[in-house]
This record gives structure tokens, C-alpha cells and sequence, in this order.
């Protein structure tokens, strides 16, 4: 049985130098990223050491000259692509690239909410379930978090297009609210206001087991980190961080 309508399946990195980001992220999040590519385009898969968790894609000149730049991005899992994205635009948001076939892959387009913060959706080619996103394994993304300018209209548009629940909500004073997300029976996320000035989109945790030691790998490979160490509910401690091309992510661990 395939994920169910809604799950995020996969986890990719755009990046302009695939060799620079296998050198950083490898020791940062304890991945393996693949040395040769695949395809027509350079698509190098990430493995997590049971197996892949996502992949990095080489942005071309012809994506760099139409706006593509370093980013993280999620894949969402849907029963039917091409009446998803008809549903997406019936509520404000935008198609980024219009649906298409890929050999062995499956069915895959690139929409943005109605804030215009982008996504895949995805209709994989097998019924094999992805466990990308597996908060208790190392190098599994473990929290999808939205940061946006207009909370109130993600809260009715994604539980609308995927199914998810809103589930409780922390306060956090003058940010405003930390809407929690759950999705099949369990916790996938949160969304967010955006803070003033600061950008806005879908950001992605990977679960890691040593948080002090991933401190000192990305500063010595050439990230940055933003913030923390620092707890969150959970008995767990995150770090906000950018990589060396100021892409950013998070780890998160006990």
C-alpha cells in the first residue's frame, strides 16, 4: 500500500555545486549522497544509510534564468496529480510546472499556495512506501515546517488540498501562533507567520543524533549556524542553519 494522499515522500535539494554539497551534508546530517548522477539532468540520490531519503538536482542555466535558485523543496504524495492541481488553483494558488510523466518515477508537477510558496506533488510509479519522512530515524526528515504570510489562509487551504488535521496550537507571543499539523495519525509539522522581513516557504528538520557535534560540522564545513541549539517540546533540540550556499535547514535530535 502506497502513503496515503497528503504524506511528504520526498525531500530534494537544489543546489549549483552537487560535489560542494555532498561534502557538507554528508558529515552534517550523516548522509551518503551519490558521487555520479542520473538521468538526463545531474539528479544524485541521498541516502540515509537505510535507504534514500531524496535526492540533490543540479540547477541548469535555463532554471537559473527563470528564477530556480538553491532551496530545499518537499514532495507531497497524492492519489491523482492532475485533479490535485485542479484543486489547488479552484483555491488560489498557482501551477510552478505543469504535470508531466517520468520513466519509473511516476507522475510529477510543482505548485505554490495561494502565498506562493512552492511545492511537488507526486504520484509515484509504485505502491513501495516512502519512509522519507520518519521522525525516529537518523537522516529521515523528521518536521516539515511552513513559514508564511498569511497564516490563516494556509490553515484553510492544505487541510483542503491534503487532508491534514490542525492540531493544537502553541502561542508564542509576539510571533503569533505555531499551528501544529497532523497528518494519518501523527504529527508531520507545523506552520507559522512569517516573522517581519524574513522569508517565507516550507523548511525542512532531519533527525540527527549528535546536535552539539552537527554544531561544530556545519561551521567547519563551511554553514552557518543561525540558532540554537534549543529545545522544543519533546525533549528534543533543533538548530536553524544555512549551508554554504545560505540554503536553509534544520536538525533536530534528543
Amino acid at each position: 500500500m502506497r502513503n496515503p494522499h497528503g504524506d511528504f515522500v520526498w525531500y530534494e535539494l537544489l543546489t549549483n555545486d552537487p560535489v560542494a554539497a555532498k561534502r557538507f551534508y554528508d558529515p552534517v546530517a550523516g548522509w551518503s549522497i551519490a558521487t555520479e548522477a542520473t538521468g538526463d539532468i545531474d539528479y544524485r540520490m541521498i541516502e540515509a544509510g537505510d535507504g534514500p531519503v531524496g535526492g540533490t538536482m543540479t540547477l541548469t542555466p535555463d532554471m537559473t534564468a527563470h528564477g530556480a535558485k538553491p532551496a530545499w523543496l518537499g514532495y507531497i504524495g497524492v492519489d491523482d496529480v492532475d485533479t490535485t492541481i485542479a484543486e489547488i488553483e479552484e483555491r488560489g494558488g498557482t501551477v510552478l510546472m505543469p504535470a508531466f510523466d517520468m520513466d519509473g518515477v511516476g507522475r510529477i508537477a510543482m505548485a505554490a499556495d495561494p502565498q506562493g510558496n512552492p511545492f511537488y506533488l507526486i504520484r509515484g510509479s509504485s505502491d513501495e512506501i516512502s519512509s522519507s519522512f520518519a521522525p525516529d530515524k537518523p537522516g529521515h526528515a523528521a518536521w516539515n515546517e511552513l513559514q508564511t504570510s498569511d497564516l490563516e489562509a494556509a490553515k484553510s487551504f492544505y487541510p483542503a488540498v491534503f487532508g491534514w488535521t490542525l492540531g493544537e496550537v502553541m502561542p508564542m507571543g509576539e510571533m503569533g501562533d505555531y499551528q501544529f499539523i497532523e497528518h494519518g495519525g501523527r504529527m508531520i509539522g507545523a506552520m507559522m507567520k512569517a516573522p517581519p522581513g524574513a522569508p517565507t516557504g516550507w523548511g525542512f528538520a532531519f533527525w540527527n543524533s549528535d546536535i552539539d557535534g552537527a554544531v561544530e560540522r556545519v561551521r567547519s564545513g563551511g554553514g552557518t549556524v543561525v540558532e540554537g541549539p534549543m529545545e522544543v517540546p519533546g525533549d528534543q533540540r533543533v538548530i536553524l542553519a544555512r549551508d554554504p550556499e545560505s540554503v536553509p535547514f534544520m536538525l533536530v535530535g534528543k
